[in-house]
């Protein structure tokens, strides 16, 4: 029987730039012609978010997230290795990367032999670590563990996609930066890899290839893709991996990764912070074990927050209820001027 351990972490992409760089998500947002000319004034703007980015545009408030993410990771980092997994499952999104217009699976176990990798075009630039854009990662997959999960899920009837190769991206950066961060200090990871892609964007994974929209020409109904999966099946699918992994021969760690509402999907706050009261709820739920919270929330609720990668957690938390578990460890970090609140979790095996 295959012991467990589960982890919730971000894979908060500014993390890999540097300092200076960290709020660039906010200065896109008030460059954009479709912001009201009064928030373009940081004088117009909630205290905290004014606090952050102080008079360097959040640069000495960007080191001390920094310093605090990663604190975070280098713990979540101890207990992996405690844990000496055989296995790591990581559930992450996949935005417009390596699956695009021609497919969009509600969820797919990328079961691949070896995996190797760079960042993002995007993400290349000005690498906190000096790593230049020709710097490959590369990591060992579990195709046997992701055959035998696929084909687990199946057999409880949840109608699972698998693949064996990438389609246009190698690894989406959720699952990349996921492993990156956990090795912030560059000392190798070396457990097998299974990367468990959620459809989290919905609505705006090709509309919106799985970013913002111009405050100005925000787009209609008909204009957006289907839906995501929502939060109850995305519990229901946790809980089936648990089912299926406790029965397994590997010893396994669960590994939820995204940053909670993410600014740039908050339009009611006309994109410049997150959903910091929406973000509170659902984690003094996530503290106390209170499940029940989780399932009952809608699509609607996670959508009109800017939760949409919260997916990832969702199959976390339906995981852990079915193992009978609260967080041993569970903290939350809060972010104005950052796009993007954080939690960190830790569910001992």
């Amino acid at each position: 029987m295959g012991d467990i351990l589960g982890l919730g972490v971000t894979h908060y992409p500014p993390l890999i730039g540097l300092d200076q760089n960290m709020a660039g998500i906010l200065k896109t947002v008030l460059r954009d012609p479709g912001l009201p000319a009064k928030y373009r004034d940081p004088a117009n703007w909630p205290e905290q978010l004014r606090r952050e980015w102080g008079s360097d545009e959040g640069k000495t408030a960007a080191a001390a997230h920094r310093a605090e993410l990663v604190r975070h990771f280098r713990h979540a980092r101890n207990v992996l290795d405690e844990f000496r997994p055989d296995l790591v499952i990581i559930w992450g999104d996949d935005q417009h990367e390596n699956f695009v217009d021609d497919i969009i699976p509600p969820f797919c176990i990328h079961a691949y032999d070896a995996i190797e990798t760079k960042h993002r075009q995007r993400d290349q630039s000005e690498n906190i670590w000096g790593e230049g854009p020709d710097t490959a990662f590369r990591y060992t997959g579990h195709r046997e563990a992701g055959k035998y999960l696929a084909r687990r899920l199946l057999e409880q009837g949840v109608d699972m996609s698998y693949s064996y190769k990438p389609l246009h991206h190698s690894l989406a950066h959720a699952f990349l930066n996921t492993l990156v961060y956990m090795d912030y200090d560059r000392v190798g990871f070396r457990y097998p890899v299974l990367p468990f892609q959620v459809n989290c964007y919905g609505r705006k994974v090709i509309s919106q290839r799985g970013y913002r929209a111009s405050l100005g020409h925000p787009l209609t109904d008909e204009q957006l893709d289907p839906p995501s999966p929502t939060p109850k099946r995305c519990m229901e699918v946790g809980a089936a991996t648990v089912r299926a992994m406790r029965e397994s021969p590997w010893r396994t760690a669960l590994i939820a990764s995204s940053s909670w509402s993410h600014a740039f999907l908050v339009d009611k706050h006309y994109q410049l912070y997150p959903d910091l009261a929406a973000d509170r709820r659902l984690y003094e739920t996530l503290r106390t074990g209170d499940y029940d919270s989780w399932r009952k929330t809608s699509l609607a609720a996670v959508e009109e927050s800017g939760q949409q990668e919260l997916l990832n957690w969702f199959c976390l938390a339906g995981a852990m209820e079915e193992l009978g578990r609260k967080p041993d460890e569970c903290e939350f970090v809060e972010a104005w001027a950052f796009n993007s609140n954080k939690c960190f979790a830790v569910f001992q095996a």
